[in-house]
């Protein structure tokens, strides 16, 4: 049994390897954004709007009200990037169901990809939403003790993403490897449909947790609304 797609080779040209996580990763890939050119590339601003642009329109809008609600005020702004990950690992659990298919989540290098994606858009965003001296100011607050802490915390919280993804996919992965051997057909595919519900749940987790550090260093929150002044009582006649 694989612990990882890694380990299945297709081709390999001395220390040079093709292995199912690059070959689906790069596969993944060239569906979504063949199937993103295909639903956009008729798009319409009428009120007559095709199946697919309707449903397009609802993950967008369901993906940018869940950045809106974590705190970001120009969901926006943060919907390609935020938007492309969720997709991504989502597609990953969704192709469990094709036979052959392993998902390149369930190897480390994948995952590790994922959140130095998350590592390096932290400080991009926040530099974007408040200079670069106003977030570096960040990591000596509310003193400069602090400073070796929060970059301690900037590598921990990168790693935890990694392992996390990885734990649950690989974790999933290996109870239905272990079903298929000892077990007949229907159970497994019943766990089969379990893994795939804990995939879609780990995209949605994966997702969240990006929008909350990237919330958490571009510091928005929403402006309170500014009390409206009382109306002046007429003196009677």
């Amino acid at each position: 049994m694989r612990l990882s797609p890694d380990e299945l080779i297709f081709w390999q040209l001395g220390f040079i390897k093709l292995n199912a996580t690059i070959l689906f990763t790069w596969g993944l890939m060239l569906v979504l954004v063949v199937g993103s050119r295909l639903v956009t590339r008729r798009l319409s601003a009428g009120l007559e709007r095709s199946r697919w642009q309707n449903v397009l329109e609802v993950v967008v809008i369901a993906i940018a009200k869940q950045i809106e609600e974590v705190g970001l005020r120009h969901p926006e702004r943060y919907l390609s990037f935020l938007g492309t990950l969720f997709l991504f690992v989502a597609a990953a659990a969704l192709g469990t169901l094709i036979p052959g298919y392993e998902p390149p989540t369930g190897s480390l290098s994948t995952t590790v990809a994922l959140a130095l994606c998350v590592f390096v858009a932290v400080p991009w965003f926040g530099i974007d939403e408040q200079c670069l001296g106003g977030y570096l100011r960040s990591y000596v607050e509310p003193t400069f003790i602090m400073l070796p802490f929060n970059i301690i915390s900037e590598v921990s919280r990168t790693l935890a993403l990694a392992v996390r993804l990885f734990g649950n996919m690989m974790s999933g992965a290996m109870i239905i490897g272990i079903l298929l051997a000892i077990t007949p057909f229907l159970f497994p595919i019943v766990m089969t449909l379990l893994g795939l519900l804990t995939g879609m749940v780990q995209a949605y987790i994966f997702f969240i947790l990006a929008t909350v550090y990237i919330a958490a260093a571009a510091q928005a929150r929403k402006p309170e609304p500014k009390p409206q002044p009382e109306p002046e009582a007429k003196p009677n006649p």
